[in-house]
């Protein structure tokens, strides 16, 4: 088990860091407004936050929430960019310090280890195991409102096993609190630092379904996680006891509809639909393309949307279908996808008005 790290708070409050972290934070987002207001008077405004932290008084701000309902409904609590900086400077401090932790198998929020290296993961042990011979069968399975659920206590017991140091012990406890946190269960939706403390937290199934059960074909995207095997008896009885551990060692539950099923059917998994010798898009996913797709041509005939507002949802579904079977698909959508332009109005004659 790697060492607990200490000496870290330095290199989270330092100027430089926090600069980088602002770098980070307002990528994608330079031309927004409350990014375009805290790069104004930006040296003063980071020696400000930096002061706040070593002096032991930063505090959260009040998150900006809405609602996102695809796939399904989700409250997202999105923090305000000053307190982004903040999650950004942590973070830059602490993944690489976690990261050793994290089991080979774990794929999210990981640099060059995401989506597409899962299923190909996931796709590798359907292969092998089908190698072997005789039925495989896979054990796909999510958490119960997963990040509504994470303790808090739990949570800084795992990241304390991890970190040493007090005062980055510190910054992370406080910023759990916030947020509207305050019963100690659940880490918001949206923010930097969730997504890295959703991954450590479930670290230990990882590290308990590998080296104590000695699981070989095991695969975890955030809460969503696959077991590949040849038994499907087997695999139920794995689903009690991965059942037991969470209840017992982390506060959660399994949700309903994790199952055993027969991989010969295709598994749906980090939006795609994986088999031995080939993938396929999500169902779901092909038909929101088809919808938005339509919904743009009629904004586009509107004269409501440019054409420039458009590629990016092209290029965004050509990027996601290109790494599976779906040529198809993706001839069938696009033909259906015609961008007529608005009609043109010819001027009027001159000194002609229109009554009111």
């Amino acid at each position: 088990m790697p060492k607990s790290a200490g000496g870290l708070w330095d290199s989270v409050t330092a100027f430089e860091n926090l600069y980088g972290a602002y770098l980070a934070a307002r990528k994608g987002k330079r031309y927004s407004d409350e990014v375009l207001e805290f790069g104004f008077g930006l040296e003063e405004k980071l020696f400000d936050l930096q002061g706040q932290m070593v002096n032991g008084v930063w505090r959260p701000g009040r998150p900006r929430e809405f609602m996102v309902r695809d796939p399904k409904p989700r409250l997202i609590s999105a923090p305000p960019f000053a307190d982004r900086v903040v999650h950004h400077a942590v973070v830059r401090v602490i993944e690489p310090v976690l990261e050793r932790r994290f089991i080979f198998d774990s794929y999210a929020c990981r640099k060059g280890r995401g989506v597409h290296t899962a299923v190909d993961r996931l796709q590798r042990h359907l292969r092998e195991a089908s190698c072997e011979g005789g039925k495989v069968w896979v054990l796909k399975a999510d958490i119960s409102k997963y990040f509504a659920s994470i303790n808090h206590g739990r949570l800084m017991a795992i990241l304390g096993r991890s970190i040493s140091d007090k005062k980055v012990l510190w910054l992370c406890r406080t910023n759990l609190k916030g947020y509207g946190f305050d019963e100690g269960v659940g880490i918001p939706v949206g923010a930097l630092t969730s997504q890295l403390f959703a991954n450590i937290y479930l670290d230990q199934l990882d590290h308990w379904i590998k080296d104590e059960l000695g699981i070989k074909r095991y695969v975890r995207y955030m809460d969503d996680f696959v077991i590949v095997g040849h038994s499907k008896a087997d695999l139920w009885a794995l689903y009690d006891a991965i059942a037991d551990f969470l209840a017992t060692k982390l506060a959660l539950r399994l949700n309903r509809k994790t199952t055993v099923l027969p991989a010969s059917g295709g598994i749906d998994f980090c939006g795609y639909r994986t088999w031995t010798t080939h993938l396929l898009p999500r169902k779901r996913n092909v038909k929101k393309a088809r919808a938005t797709f339509r919904e743009l041509a009629a904004l586009y005939r509107r004269g409501e949307v440019s054409y420039d507002q458009i590629r990016p949802f092209v290029a965004s579904f050509l990027g996601y279908m290109k790494h599976c079977s779906s040529r198809r698909t993706v001839e069938a959508i696009l033909e259906d996808f015609v961008l007529t332009p608005p009609p043109v109005r010819a001027p009027l004659p001159e000194g002609f008005q229109v009554a009111a």
